[in-house]
């Protein structure tokens, strides 16, 4: 989505500063930014936004892992899997490749080593690998069949590469990690996050959708991955028990009539007179945000069509825009498509603070969870900028605007 050279304006960064003065055409930002003062008064109007899906810093763009070897320990189990963030079961299809991964290295005799960005699978191994996944791909006459072979593959080499290296909590490396400095919030109990991830986002460093759950926890914001299908089940599963009324994707609005938050109906709620216990009647509302490169959001939000259409027999699906939505300070690190985009989290805050301004929901605390998120994103701004200049890196973003992004 593009907004107007006049609506430009209107951008600041995600803690809502004053509205500056006309911008000049955009250059590399300062690392350090003041704290801005509380937020006290009502939120200047801004444009509405494209958001909810990760800045398309292509992978290119991350840091490459060191190679390392990455097998160590067998098979991945269950407990494992859920300390990387999530209360599902491990996915069979992820299993079943970590184990083939597993025999074709006992087979061959080395072992395998992972590098560079998404755990690639390096060295010799890596055209056994290659030979034996092309073999196996072919096979696979049906498509979904092929998306979750190719999910599993991608998530089952980030899993064995990331061992020993990545700490599980925050996935950045284990000397870099920033999980003491994370502060914890109670998501309201009548609102759920979904983080439909695409494989190849999963365990990365500057990814920021995995704060919502280290902040409100795994019970309040799920990570669903695209193409696996017990993530995928369980998901819908929660949505059909709600209800289709009580469902809505961050995305920039493709629906036949647009919705903002405005338009949400937060019916059948009660509040108990001390404000701290609620009761949700007929199941909470469940916010869907599409957590990939903009590249990569096309698909992930082709197959939730398709899966809506699937179910409720309608071909539009509830996307909502954001109308006050800023942009993250993870544009001084990511390099971005447009202005007018910015990250999951930051996303996730922006639809806080609007609820917070409805004033039947003043009660649930909403701008409190939203600072909460915000200050989660200056820590790891802090986190992978402080590991930038320990390795001697470049702590500016590339220039990837010009006058066509406004």
């Amino acid at each position: 989505m593009l907004v107007s050279p006049s609506s430009i304006r209107a951008l600041a960064f995600h803690r809502r500063l004053p509205l500056p003065l006309p911008l000049p055409r955009p250059h590399p930002l300062p690392l350090l930014q003041p704290r801005p003062p509380p937020r006290s008064s009502p939120a200047l109007p801004r444009s509405t936004m494209a958001f909810s899906a990760e800045p398309a810093g292509e992978e290119a763009e991350e840091e490459a892992l060191p190679a390392v070897a990455g097998s160590g320990g067998g098979e991945v189990n269950p407990e494992e899997w859920r300390r990387w963030g999530t209360s599902s079961p491990l996915p069979a299809m992820v299993a079943a490749v970590v184990r083939e991964l597993l025999e074709m290295e006992a087979e061959a005799g080395e072992k395998m080593r992972f590098g560079g960005v998404g755990s690639k699978i390096k060295g010799d191994f890596k055209d056994i690998e290659d030979k034996k996944h092309r073999a196996v791909y072919e096979t696979l006459a049906d498509s979904d069949k092929k998306l979750q072979y190719f999910s599993a593959r991608q998530i089952a080499c980030r899993l064995l590469g990331s061992r020993g290296y990545l700490c599980q909590k925050c996935w950045l490396p284990m000397e870099d990690c920033m999980c003491a400095k994370l502060g914890s919030c109670n998501l309201w109990q009548g609102i759920q996050f979904w983080l439909y991830m695409h494989p190849k986002d999963f365990l990365r460093q500057n990814n920021t959708g995995k704060l919502l759950w280290q902040v409100f926890g795994i019970q309040a914001a799920h990570l669903c991955l695209f193409g696996i299908q017990e993530h995928e089940d369980i998901m819908w599963d929660a949505f059909q028990r709600s209800g289709k009324g009580k469902v809505s994707f961050l995305y920039p609005n493709k629906s036949t009539t647009p919705m903002s938050v405005k338009d949400l109906k937060f019916n059948g709620l009660t509040l108990s007179c001390d404000h701290h216990e609620e009761d949700v009647k007929d199941g909470p509302f469940n916010f869907v945000l599409l957590d990939g490169t903009w590249s990569n959001s096309a698909a992930l939000y082709r197959r939730l069509k398709e899966r809506w259409t699937a179910i409720w027999r309608e071909e539009d699906i509830p996307c909502i825009s954001l109308s006050t939505l800023s942009a993250s300070v993870m544009h001084k690190l990511r390099p971005q498509p447009a202005w007018d985009r910015t990250c999951t989290a930051a996303a996730a805050a922006g639809l806080l603070w609007e609820l917070d301004m409805r004033s039947e929901l003043s009660a649930f605390e909403f701008g409190k969870q939203a600072e909460a998120v915000e200050c989660s994103l200056d820590v790891l701004l802090d986190a992978l900028t402080a590991r930038r200049l320990r390795l001697g890196r470049s702590i500016t973003r590339k220039q990837r605007h010009n006058t066509n992004c406004i």
